[in-house]
């Protein structure tokens, strides 16, 4: 099985490391600066950096391809619909392939950008800026049904599937995720560990998706409480789970 750690970078971003011990081959996900990669490749020499893996075109998550393509020459995967700088291997939806010795499928996930994938091993989740611990992505080039569609698509994945995102958000999410939900007991039991792990400097990553069911609003729109507060704030009643969505998303813009 291959190691995953985090290379923090930038303010909140993690670039994803993935290690596969027997042929110390890695491979790294969404390296926006390929400064962390390449601290730990020199910290590392016996490492080989093989395989670049790209969720989405936002310079926080591909502005380091070029550079560690050409100190390296690992192979670049990113969506097929974007443009994704030195990509070799053009993905779309449903689309496997290999790396490290483990298949991977691309899921189409559009919203946050419309061309928009992760990447699914089973037991494992690269959603890039899609689903976060606790909350979503902003859609700057989607619409709400979309991301509704996507989101609802990843929470179709087994429960035990390890969520690994792009940004370490989740104490601002869960809090969001309270004003939704006071009354869920989970929120307020996750929010009080994620507020000691956040002061003790601990990543809060990975996830899974069991628990995102329990806390995430936006895996929640068709929860009873979490349309009434909807209807609430809005003054409408029986809206859609789309509906639910775009209201939830338009609030935490805001919030």
């Amino acid at each position: 099985m291959i190691q995953i750690s985090a290379l923090p970078a930038f303010t909140d971003n993690y670039i994803w490391l993935l290690q596969d011990h027997p042929t110390r081959r890695c491979a790294v996900v969404d390296p926006g600066d390929a400064g962390p990669v390449q601290a730990w490749l020199e910290a590392n020499p016996q490492w080989v950096l093989s395989d670049i893996l790209i969720t989405h075109h936002h310079h926080d998550h591909v502005g380091g391809v070029e550079q560690l393509k050409k100190a390296t020459d690992a192979t670049v995967y990113g969506p097929a619909s974007e443009n994704i700088p030195a990509r070799d291997i053009a993905l779309k939806d449903g689309d496997r392939f290999s790396v490290l010795g483990c298949d991977f499928e691309a899921i189409a996930i559009p919203g946050h950008t419309l061309g928009h994938i992760a990447l699914y091993h089973p037991g494992l989740l690269f959603c890039g800026d899609t689903l976060f611990a606790a909350g979503c992505g902003r859609l700057f080039e989607g619409t709400p049904e979309q991301t509704h569609s996507s989101l609802t698509r990843l929470a179709a994945l087994p429960d035990d599937t390890q969520v690994y995102c792009g940004h370490e958000y989740t104490l601002s999410n869960l809090r969001f995720a309270l004003a939704v939900e006071p009354g869920n007991p989970a929120i307020v039991e996750r929010l009080a560990t994620v507020t000691r792990q956040r002061e003790a400097g601990i990543i809060t990553l990975p996830s899974t998706l069991a628990l995102e069911k329990l806390t995430n609003p936006f895996l929640r729109t068709g929860e009873t409480s979490v349309k009434e507060k909807v209807d609430e704030r809005n003054g409408t009643h029986n809206r859609a789970p789309s509906a639910v969505f775009a209201a939830l998303r338009a609030w935490k813009d805001k919030f």
